[in-house]
């Protein structure tokens, strides 16, 4: 593994150097100078994020470099060759401002604009002009940021289907999310995390009420170390200009899904208020095939069966805002979200069944299983933010609460061929959990390239739980509590966090060190058992660098320490009967996860083109896995738990290509390749799996006229191992065409998805006694139509994008 991660960064250093090498992008002057900046509203007196700043030749008007302003509204322009210039700030909403005569000269290297402000434009919508879209992916420095709204395939959709067109993402037939291969990652909602398990609230989150999703894979200290691979952060859209604004969704599709969402928004000289509703109903009916062998006692049992299934989602809830600026330095925040979750799966499977015994005498029967989830949820949270008049300093706070309920059931009923009930199973489990979240963050900058960073977090938690299994008597016709499977647990802990960062710039070598402290308290009170207590402090290193090869050309690097620690029910250690042949128990003495994660990356720009090259190398110690074997006290039945199994390794390389081929067509290509090892000890016996896997992507963007698009997107997914068992891969297709209406205040979007009907879900595992095979086919292709409305008050101007991985932040939706 070692001499592959070796190859892989010579081969990323080298294509650096050649491409710094190549004749005419080498420094076009010996003198070169830096342009930077502050953007604020002229009213309101705030900074304007995602301004564009563009720097022209004074001679000929030709464009030289540009970039857009942060959340301070600061930007800045490096490398700038000596000579004179005008540059002009522009932002939707707002009128734009050109500066003149910019001079960058030996004695003036540094060009200080200041504070610059922007005037609201008052003009009424009817005047649109739109003459190019957003960049699909920009990169910064520490991470990736997908605009949502060029994806016309999945805006019918849930995050998920956002995700599958997203580098660094696998999604899988279930819908299932992995990041750089694993599916233990953070979630977060406008950098705020949420007590909802992940697969949950990306399934939830409508696509239209999204601005962007970040991912971040190699995070610093600055932010918490849980999960394996890294944190993706879902922006949802808020109103960015002055008076009322809003968006209405509506879509609908075949099997039965429909769903619609709105966002109305105020903002004048103090205030700005948001809310927003969505609801979502997704349906996925689809046909399934098991087969399922066990042997315990020289007896084999054989088990096939197939059927239908389906799988509901029926998600709603309300979020929102308001940020008063109590001046021009202090903003105040209040906001929350509430809503329910509901989600069911059902199945109808046709059962085959005889033994080792008797290969010739087989029992047939009907299983009906029914599984569902249901629960509120609410959270709150007040933001204060301070900032001084030197650029880069400021104190922040922030305290958050949240609360959920959680009622759970499933069903289990088999019959005979005749149609007779022979046994019902019924399993309950519901319980409250709730949190705080209390933290605080200064950022102190000695200079332009230097700053220290350091903050306190305080993290909560508490949570009760009952689970009680059910024997239905067919002779009284009731169901009885079975007390041996009546358990209660208590789940409390606290985790209080203190990190640093120090971030600073040598030449053309830039830096960030940090470091973060955990100390974490952590019990499980079980009514029928000793408690489970852990009490231990840990330490987070993290770095990031990188280094200017050429203009406008960097190497990044980074190494990040992470952790990722055993949900509640994985360490419960009592037996909870899933099905007639399913039974899990967890296991208090499971371990977290400690990660070890490196990545290299290099982003070349030509013109209309973007090349994105990213290594990665990932060591998780402690390796959980959902483990598989025999139940030792009925035929036929499979345990499963979780084990630290040892240790995984993750080695592989990304490749993003964007380009515009003509300005009617952009293609946005990415492929991703890892080798992928597991090793250790499972049930007592020592093993090593190991596979290659990769994926490919491929998305067309074709403008057929000015308010018509359609796009086309195809990808592929190859199998993949675990300690116990493989998934096979697949591919699969989309496609969506949008047209705009009403001077682009309407938008009706027709989607297909799985056009070519080529998903499908396919897993085997095997292990000591037992083989367990998984076929799942769901209906295809997909039909849905969202239609979109956005009213506002406001003209909204914009420039092309300059190909160099810049954009307007135009397009539809942007006023969000």
């Amino acid at each position: 593994m070692n001499h592959k991660f070796s190859l892989l960064f010579l081969m990323l250093l080298l294509t650096g150097f050649a491409f710094a090498q190549r004749p005419g992008h080498l420094n076009k002057a010996d003198v070169q100078g830096v342009i930077y900046g502050l953007v604020f509203d002229d009213e309101a007196k705030v900074p304007i994020e995602y301004a564009n700043i563009i720097l022209y030749h004074k001679k000929d008007s030709t464009q030289v470099t540009g970039t857009i302003t942060d959340k301070d509204g600061y930007f800045k322009l490096e490398n700038v060759p000596g000579g004179r210039y005008y540059l002009d700030v522009d932002f939707i909403g707002y009128a734009k401002i050109r500066i003149n005569d910019v001079k960058i000269t030996p004695r003036n290297r540094e060009v200080m604009l200041g504070e610059i402000f922007l005037e609201p434009v008052t003009m009424l919508s009817d005047a649109v002009e739109v003459e190019a879209d957003r960049v699909p992916i920009t990169y910064q420095i520490d991470k990736k940021v997908i605009n949502v709204s060029e994806q016309a395939t999945a805006q019918s959709g849930t995050a998920v289907d956002v995700l599958e067109n997203v580098p660094s993402v696998d999604v899988d037939i279930d819908g299932n999310v992995s990041l750089r291969g694993s599916g233990k990652f953070q979630v977060l909602i406008d950098s705020r995390p949420t007590i909802l398990e992940p697969s949950e609230v990306l399934q939830q989150i409508p696509a239209s009420s999204i601005q962007n999703i970040e991912i971040i894979t190699n995070p610093s200290a600055k932010y918490d170390p849980d999960g394996v691979s890294g944190i993706i952060n879902i922006v949802l859209k808020k109103n960015k200009l002055k008076g009322v604004s809003g968006m209405i969704n509506a879509s609908a599709g075949t099997f039965g899904r429909y769903g619609g969402d709105f966002l109305v928004s105020y903002r004048n000289k103090r205030y700005v208020f948001n809310v927003a509703m969505d609801y979502n109903r997704r349906n996925f009916p689809g046909d399934q095939r098991l087969i399922r062998n066990t042997e315990s006692g020289g007896l084999t049992v054989y088990n096939e069966s197939n059927g239908d299934t389906k799988w509901q989602m029926v998600p709603y809830g309300m979020r929102a805002s308001l940020d008063i600026h109590l001046g021009h330095w202090d903003v105040l925040s209040i906001g929350g979200r509430i809503g329910n979750r509901s989600m069911e799966r059902t199945f109808s499977l046709n059962y085959r069944e005889w033994t080792s015994l008797d290969v010739n005498t087989v029992d047939s029967y009907l299983s009906e299983d029914t599984w569902q989830r249901t629960g509120d949820y609410y959270s709150f949270n007040v933001d204060y933010q301070h900032k001084w008049p030197q650029r880069g300093r400021e104190f922040t706070a922030q305290i958050i609460y949240d609360y959920r309920t959680g009622d759970e059931e499933s069903i289990n009923e088999l019959f005979l061929a005749g149609g007779q009930l022979t046994e019902r199973l019924k399993s309950e489990e519901n319980g409250p959990a709730e949190g705080w979240r209390i933290k605080a963050d200064y950022t102190h900058p000695f200079s332009e390239t230097t700053k220290l960073e350091a903050g306190y977090q305080s993290r909560v938690r508490q949570s009760n739980e009952d689970n009680k299994i059910f024997q239905y008597d067919l002779n009284q016709q009731i169901y009885v509590l079975q007390p041996e499977f009546n358990h209660h647990a208590e789940y409390v802990r606290n985790i209080h966090s203190l990190y640093t960062t120090f971030s600073s710039r040598w030449q053309k070598l830039g830096y960030q060190i940090g470091l973060r402290g955990e100390y974490t308290f952590r019990t499980i009170g079980l009514r029928d058992s000793a408690e489970a207590k852990i009490d231990r402090l840990d330490l987070f290193p993290t770095a990031h660098f990188s280094y200017e090869i050429a203009q406008g050309r960097q190497i990044m690097a980074s190494y990040t320490r992470r952790i990722n620690r055993a949900r509640g029910y994985w360490l419960e250690p009592f037996y909870t009967w899933v099905d007639a042949y399913n039974i899990f128990r967890g296991n208090a003495g499971l371990k977290p996860e400690y990660i070890d994660s490196y990545e290299l990356g290099h982003q070349l720009f030509f013109k209309q083109t973007l090349v994105s090259l990213e290594a990665f190398y990932r060591v998780t110690n402690n390796k959980v896995e959902r483990v598989r074997s025999v139940y030792p006290y009925k035929e036929n039945v499979i345990l499963h738990t979780f084990e630290n199994v040892g240790k995984d390794y993750a080695l592989g390389g990304e490749l993003l290509i964007n380009r515009d081929f003509f300005k009617w067509w952009n293609i946005n290509y990415m492929a991703s390749v890892y080798q992928y090892k597991v090793e250790g000890r499972l049930l007592n016996q020592d093993f090593s799996r190991e596979s290659f896997n990769w994926s490919l992507r491929l998305n067309n963007d074709f403008r057929l006229g000015k308010n018509t698009r359609f796009q086309l997107s195809l990808r592929y997914r190859s199998p993949t191992v675990t300690s116990q068992g493989r998934s096979e891969g697949f591919v699969s297709g989309n496609v969506a065409i949008k047209q705009q209406l009403l001077d682009r205040k309407l938008s009706l979007t027709l989607q297909l998805r799985d056009m070519f009907n080529t998903m499908r879900h396919e897993y085997t595992s095997q292990g000591n006694g037992f083989y367990y095979y998984r076929y799942v086919d769901f209906p295809s292709p997909m039909l849905s139509l969202t239609v979109s409305y956005i009213f506002n008050n406001y003209k909204k101007e914009r420039k092309r994008a300059n190909g160099n991985g810049m954009d307007d932040m135009g397009g539809e939706g942007d006023m969000f």
